[in-house]
This record gives structure tokens, C-alpha cells and sequence, in this order.
């Protein structure tokens, strides 16, 4: 302790040394506490300041919760509220709507048969004025209002105001090769389209128009019911059953059709059989002619005449004083003579028989090519777009095999005809040589 008090005494003596040997930092010392203290004394500020708006703050947001849980309380108690009243009403509605369901029910069903009959008919070439109020209709959930109703009573009465109709119209057109452009038609009422070669298929889904595979005949045609119209008659004939008779013509082709859809290379088909029956008859008649001459000729031996044996028999009587030998070579050349004659033309009808279906498989090669060409522009959605290069493919195959069978056979009539005579003369050379070799034994 002593020491400790002693140190202390000591300590307070040399202070006022210190001081007074360094003023300067006693009075940098005060400088910083007072910096340090109005720091201080500004922050206890600005901490009271915030305390102040933090509470200002929670006081406004518990005002804003309360408010709000008032308002929560009040919503609920007035949903509850509509809620029993919509049920209610919901009630009185089922009730004062029971007969009008019905109703309902059947002024849709009828929309539902309209738009079909909208959709098929030709009347939807120029008649779609109502088409969006019945597609309403059909699409309604809920009962129809009066606007709607009067929309479906006028779209009935303008389909039966078209039905009675002879209207000339444009539609969009499809050809056989695919190809779509407008057409100027007549719309015979609800029945069908009319253009310039005849009855118009009408497609309400894709709201394009083709023509028919084959059309009746006697049937109407643009131009002819433009003079009809301009003379004030309205009479055509007409397929009642709007199209489905019209159809069922494309399954039964004539044989014309049938060419037709041939083109080009079943037509030169056609044409080569004309040319190889032409021959095939006349080769055919030259060779019965020949056939009862001949026969004719057997029965005169001693009198040749204008035929292949008659010549036969002059060439012997001509060289009846020659050895065998050149009796012989004489009568085997007037017979390959003849034979050259007997078989004239048959060589044709063979190529014709062998080009035929030939030029049937180019045909069947050049429909598909125009198939897959179609198929390329239009796609294989629609099949009435490939079918003009299909019926050519098949059609002239067929062509082709039917003209190459009938001259086949008469290819072979004809040689066997050819060859039956050949074999008569012949045989009637060899006989003639046999006898002049007789005559040369007896004088030998």
C-alpha cells in the first residue's frame, strides 16, 4: 500500500510538469472532446427524430390494418349476402325458364340443320350474309336473345328466297390439272352450278368449285342459260338431288370417257390398232383370195393362172427341157417369191403389237408424273386433283394391252394362213420336180 500511495504522490508532482511542458496537446485534447461530444449530442438527436416516424409509421399502418379488417368484415357479411340472394334468383330463374330450355333446344337444333344446309348448298356462293348469326347460335351457351332469333328466322327466309333463284355468280374454280381461277357460273336455285361446260361441284368446306367426271346429257350450260335468261324463260334441267346423281355418273364412263382420260398417248394407241386392223383385214381377205385360187388352180393343173401356183406351174412349164437341178432353183425361187408376197405387211402388224404397250407404259409413266406434280403443288389432301393423272396412267396401260392382243392373234392368223399356202406350194414344187425327175430316168 505504501508503495502503491507513494507511486500515486509521484505521479500528481510530475503532472503539472508534463502540463506545462506540453500545452499545446492539452488544448488539442479539449478541441477533440468537444468535436466528440456535439457529435454525440447530434446523433441522440437524430435517434430521437427516427424513434418519432418509426412510431408515427406503425401507428399509421395499425390505423390502415383496422380499417382494413373493418372492410374484410363488411365484404364477407355482404358476399354471404348475394350469395342466398343469387341462389334465389337462380331459382326463380329455373323456374320462370323451364318451358324456354326447350325452346332453346329446338331453335339451336334448327341453326344446327341451317348452317349444315348453308355449308352444302350452293346457295353458300353468294348467300352468307346470316352465316355469323347462325354460327352464334350454334355456338350459344345461354338462351338466344330476340337479335339472334331474328337473325335465324331472316337466314331461313333468304335460303328459301335463293332457292327459287337463277343468279349468275363467280366462284373459284379448280381445273383437272389442279390449277384454281374464277369462273363465271349461274346458281340454279339450291339445286346446283352451272358453267360453261356443264354441272359445277360445289365444296362448302374449302369453298371451291370442280367440275363433274362426267356430265348428263342434254345438260345445261352457261352460255346456254345466259340465252335463256336474256329471253326471260328460266327452265333447265336439273339433278333434284343436288350432286349425289351427278356423282354416282362418274362411276359407269362410256368408252369415250374412258379415251379421253387416255390423253394423247392412249389416242396414238387407239390409232396404231386402227392402222394394224386395216392390215390385219386386208392382209387377211388378199389371203383368202389366194387360199380359193389356189384351190381353184388345183383343180386346172394344165391351165395356169394369175396366182402363186399358176405361176409355180408356168415356171415349170417354161423350163420343162432343164436338167432337175435347174428345174429345182427355178421353183424354189418363184416360191420364195411368193412367200415374200404371202407375207407382206405381217411384220408391221408384229411391231405394231409390240409398240402398243410400249406406248401404254410411257402413258402410265407420264400420269404419274403428273400425279407426283400435283401431289408437289397441291399435296395428297384432295384426291379429285390427281385423278386426271391416275385415269391417264391406268387408262392407257389398258389401251395399250388391248390393242396389242387382237393384233397379236391376227399376227398369228395371219402367218399361219401365209404358212398353209407356202406349204402348198411346196409341196406342189417338189411334186413337179419329182415328176420331171421321173421323165429324165424314163429317157435315161
Amino acid at each position: 500500500m505504501k508503495i502503491k500511495t507513494l507511486a500515486v504522490a509521484l505521479c500528481l508532482l510530475s503532472l503539472p510538469l508534463v502540463v506545462s511542458a506540453n500545452p499545446s496537446l492539452l488544448n488539442k485534447t479539449k478541441q477533440e472532446q468537444q468535436v466528440q461530444q456535439a457529435h454525440n449530442v447530434d446523433r441522440e438527436a437524430r435517434f430521437k427524430l427516427t424513434e418519432k416516424e418509426i412510431k408515427a409509421q406503425r401507428n399509421a399502418l395499425v390505423t390502415e390494418r383496422n380499417r382494413l379488417q373493418r372492410d374484410t368484415e363488411q365484404l364477407s357479411k355482404r358476399f354471404s349476402k348475394n350469395e342466398n340472394q343469387l341462389a334465389k334468383l337462380e331459382e326463380q330463374l329455373r323456374l320462370e325458364t323451364g318451358s324456354l330450355g326447350e325452346l332453346f333446344g329446338v331453335v339451336r337444333q334448327a341453326a344446327k340443320e341451317l348452317d349444315s344446309e348453308m355449308a352444302f348448298s350452293v346457295t353458300g356462293v353468294d348467300r352468307t350474309e346470316y352465316r355469323a348469326v347462325v354460327d352464334q347460335i350454334v355456338d350459344a351457351k345461354a338462351l338466344p336473345s330476340m337479335i339472334q332469333l331474328n337473325g335465324l328466322w331472316q337466314a331461313m327466309n333468304d335460303q328459301i328466297s335463293a332457292s327459287a333463284e337463277l343468279r349468275e355468280v363467280t366462284v373459284p374454280f379448280i381445273n383437272g390439272e389442279g390449277y384454281q381461277s374464277d369462273l363465271n357460273a349461274y346458281r340454279l336455285g339450291s339445286m346446283g352450278l352451272i358453267g360453261e361446260k356443264g354441272y359445277l361441284s360445289w365444296d362448302g368446306k374449302r369453298n371451291v368449285a370442280k367440275l363433274y367426271l362426267k356430265q348428263p346429257e342434254n345438260g345445261p350450260s352457261y352460255s346456254g342459260l345466259n340465252e335463256l335468261a336474256l329471253s326471260g324463260l328460266q327452265a333447265a334441267v336439273v339433278d333434284p338431288s343436288r350432286g349425289v346423281m351427278l356423282e354416282q355418273l362418274a362411276n359407269s364412263p362410256e368408252l369415250q370417257d374412258r379415251i379421253e382420260h387416255g390423253g394423247v398417248v392412249g389416242k396414238i394407241i387407239l390409232g396404231l390398232l386402227v392402222i394394224g386392223v386395216v392390215i390385219a383385214l386386208f392382209r387377211g381377205a388378199k389371203l383368202m383370195v389366194i387360199h380359193q385360187q389356189i384351190k381353184s388352180q388345183l383343180k386346172k393343173p394344165t391351165q395356169p393362172g394369175n396366182n402363186p401356183l399358176g405361176r409355180v406351174l408356168s415356171v415349170y412349164n417354161r423350163a420343162q427341157n432343164r436338167s432337175v437341178e435347174a428345174l429345182e432353183l427355178r421353183l424354189l425361187e418363184t416360191i420364195v417369191d411368193e412367200q415374200q408376197g404371202l407375207e407382206k405387211g405381217l411384220s408391221m402388224l408384229k411391231l405394231l403389237a409390240a409398240l402398243a404397250p410400249m406406248l401404254g407404259l410411257l402413258g402410265t409413266v407420264t400420269g404419274m408424273i403428273e400425279t407426283f406434280q400435283v401431289i408437289t403443288q397441291f399435296g395428297n389432301g384432295d384426291p379429285t386433283v390427281m385423278a386426271g393423272g391416275i385415269s391417264m396412267a391406268l387408262v392407257t396401260t389398258v389401251l395399250g394391252l388391248i390393242s396389242a392382243m387382237p393384233l397379236l392373234l391376227a399376227h398369228n392368223v395371219l402367218s399361219t394362213q401365209a404358212e398353209n399356202i407356202r406349204n402348198i406350194l411346196e409341196k406342189q414344187g417338189i411334186s413337179l420336180v419329182a415328176e420331171q425327175a421321173e421323165k429324165a430316168g424314163i429317157a435315161a
